[in-house]
């Protein structure tokens, strides 16, 4: 099973550091965010990656071509031009980036890696954000209401899509943030069957506008809720957040 993953913004919130490069790509302990994610998703199985690029995406490609140079013990013999490679820290990754355009919104991204997941239900989460989740108990939850998709929803002061949830799990309404809003939101970490491409129109398609309206309107979304740790990474304070809490060694999302 696949696991796309949104990295193609601009970033604009966190422009200290994403002017230099996408903000998947900044790292948190010495790794980009988007490295934390791919380890959660392989600590389960889920070795097998989409990623929607398009700013700066060529930072994410070369990341990628030299990531077995990066974590080995490698000697270069400058006088005959060899490598020689001695001690390899890799990961069973496979690993797909597609440029899918720089002003592409999140809809539109994904309707453009359909040739990459075929017609398999995926994963599909944000490049900016780390929890400690039960993917296992995400794709159960996910298979056993047989809908079109799922979405995790956490509780957390309100900056993302609001959740209307009933009891039952099943999502009426999705809609933009209020500032009186302190509600369930889309933490990513999503599910979603192949299906999900026909509410998907072009480029301009913003996914958690009318796509997820869409859905919410006729009981196709359903949420799964994660009560443990979630955070995301739109700002500089919340790289910092995310930086000293790996510094304790402690860091919630490392399951690996």
């Amino acid at each position: 099973m696949k696991v796309v993953i949104l990295a193609g913004g601009l970033g604009t919130r966190i422009s200290e550091e994403s002017h230099l490069k996408p903000k998947p790509m900044i790292e948190i302990g010495g790794k980009p965010i988007l490295w934390h994610i791919m380890k959660i998703y392989s600590h389960y199985g889920f070795n097998e990656f989409v990623i929607c690029a398009g700013y700066k995406q060529h930072v994410i490609k070369e990341y990628f071509a030299n990531y077995y140079t990066y974590n080995s013990d490698v000697t270069f013999d400058l006088s005959d031009n060899s490598v020689e490679v001695h001690t390899s820290h890799t990961d069973p990754w496979k690993v797909t980036i597609v440029d899918t355009g720089l002003e592409t919104m999140t809809g539109g991204r994904v309707k453009r890696i359909r040739p990459y997941v075929g017609e398999e239900p995926f994963f599909l989460t944000y490049g900016d954000a780390v929890a400690d989740i039960d993917l296992n108990a995400l794709l159960s939850f996910h298979r056993a209401h047989g809908k079109t998709a799922t979405i995790t929803a956490v509780s957390i002061a309100q900056m993302k899509g609001v959740l209307n949830v009933d009891e039952n799990g099943v999502i009426s309404a999705f809609r933009e943030k209020d500032e009186q809003d302190r509600s369930l939101i889309n933490g990513g970490f999503m599910v979603m069957n192949p299906e999900i491409f026909s509410y998907l129109q072009d480029d301009t398609t913003v996914f958690e506008k009318a796509p997820m309206q869409t859905l919410s309107e006729k009981g196709e979304l359903m949420a799964y809720s994660h009560e443990g740790f979630w955070q995301c990474m739109d700002t500089q304070r919340e790289m910092k957040k995310l930086e000293a809490l790996w510094e304790t060694g402690n860091a919630p999302w490392k399951i690996w």
